[in-house]
């Protein structure tokens, strides 16, 4: 890839009705960044005016992080930091200003991002106040002699290095507080044995209809290196305090140059059981898989069979880009080396 990428873009929409989610997508070929908007419903309960919300922000994204990769001295990290930027400044996801909140009333976020040529990582979780947490991760990687950094460490570290602060009510946004009180009151409306048994990860509601998941996004640079970053607020009605797999390197996020890069979304719990980002890449490098093929095993068999539900977007050093996923929908798209585009929010 040349320093300055082309600047010709076409926009392609998939929006069929998907069918089957076993089925893995096929390999796309020529990807230099991609990104996800998280596990979504299916098509009919998504309003075209939905869709154009949707498919405009994942552009915005892709466009951003595709402008990055062409700047002379960028590299894939600059791309990931600024397109999951753009994804978290937006509330139609579960990522900075749309994210969800704890049993407590609070909003909790998490965050990670990796370089695959050292394997280099940072993190933060249950952040309050960063308005960005995939920054916050990024300089944790590059400023500090950690991985991950939580809760009031974190985020003072965030502070001393420039990294932006806001009020916590900057998180609250009218579609999530509805659906936390939603939980609550079918919670009161529970015998507490029945609370004990529900599941942490979150069930759309009519209030959260319009306001989807777990962000990430995937790259190559021009110096063939590979990055990957996740966020996240979690799953709506948390205890305080979780934490899920977006901030767990290994679990919702990895790159290797050796293998691949992964930003994951969905049950958080078992992705850290079976180190789902952290398997695909093992398979590649010792197996010798191709990079759908490693997908689909984990997503659509090993993570399936055992009950876990998610997603994933994955791209490997070639710029083999494919998603898996066992969910209704995924919500991502990606770009190639001449400026492409294409969303993808619903299969055939």
């Amino acid at each position: 890839m040349t320093n300055r990428i082309g600047i010709a873009m076409m926009v392609v929409v998939s929006s069929v009705a998907q069918t089957n989610a076993v089925d893995p997508p096929p390999r796309v070929t020529g990807v230099v960044f991609a990104v996800h908007g998280g596990l979504g419903l299916p098509r009919e309960e998504v309003s075209k005016e939905q869709e154009a919300e949707l498919r405009a922000t994942l552009e915005k994204a892709l466009q951003a992080g595709f402008d990055e990769l062409a700047q002379t001295k960028s590299t894939g990290l600059d791309a990931i930091e600024t397109g999951i930027r753009v994804l978290e400044d937006s509330p139609l996801f579960n990522a900075g200003k749309g994210a969800v909140f704890t049993n407590e009333g609070r909003n909790e976020l998490d965050a990670s991002i990796m370089e695959g040529k050292t394997r280099r990582a940072g993190a933060v979780a249950g952040v309050t106040v960063v308005k960005n947490p995939i920054s916050a991760a990024r300089v944790v990687m590059e400023k500090s002699p950690h991985v991950l950094l939580i809760g009031r460490g974190a985020e003072v570290f965030a502070t001393q290095n420039g990294v932006e602060i806001v009020d916590p009510s900057y998180f609250w946004t009218l579609p999530r507080w509805r659906q936390i009180q939603e939980q609550w009151e079918r919670s009161k409306a529970q015998p507490p044995t029945h609370r004990k048994k529900q599941s942490t990860r979150e069930s759309p509601t009519t209030e959260s209809k319009h306001v989807w998941g777990t962000v990430g996004a995937v790259a190559l640079d021009s110096a063939g290196n590979l990055s990957a970053g996740t966020s996240t607020g979690g799953t709506s009605g948390k205890a305080p305090g979780r934490v899920g797999d977006s901030p767990i390197i290994g679990a919702g996020t990895y790159a290797d140059n050796g293998g691949c890069a992964v930003s994951c979304t969905g049950h958080g719990e078992y992705f850290i059981r079976f180190a789902v980002a952290h398997e695909i890449n093992a398979l590649m490098k010792y197996e010798r898989l191709a990079v759908d093929k490693a997908a689909d095993r984990v997503i659509n068999h090993t993570l399936k069979d055992a009950g876990g539900e998610g997603g994933l977007i994955a791209l490997d050093v070639e710029g083999s880009y494919t998603a898996a996923y066992n969910s209704e929908a995924l919500f991502r798209g990606f770009i190639t080396r001449d400026g492409r585009i294409e969303v993808v929010l619903f299969e055939d």
